[in-house]
């Protein structure tokens, strides 16, 4: 099963989360949940999860639990597949 991983930016406390697009190889992300106990961390899993219609226990942050700065993989998935389905699904990469 192939595992996809993804250089991830977040900002968290944004208005809304939201998928803003990819930089120099680093998707970016505006989360609405605050960097505190590690609620902006679950909530970018649930974001990439609902984004690339997996399961959120295929998402898991490996890198940067507290950084804005993450690497996140995606089981099941290649990383083509991935950078097709966030393509596809909200038109920001």
């Amino acid at each position: 099963m192939p595992t996809a991983r993804l250089r991830v930016r977040v900002q968290p406390g944004a208005k809304a989360s939201q998928i803003v697009g990819l930089a120099e190889g680093v998707l970016r992300l505006r989360i609405a949940a605050p960097p505190v106990e590690g609620k902006a961390n679950k909530a970018v899993e649930e974001l990439l999860a609902a984004a690339l219609d997996v399961p959120k226990s295929r998402v898991r942050l490996v890198r940067g639990t507290s950084s804005r700065d993450k690497v996140v993989e995606v089981d099941g998935l290649s990383e083509e597949e991935v950078l097709k389905r966030l393509s596809q699904g909200s038109g920001a990469p």
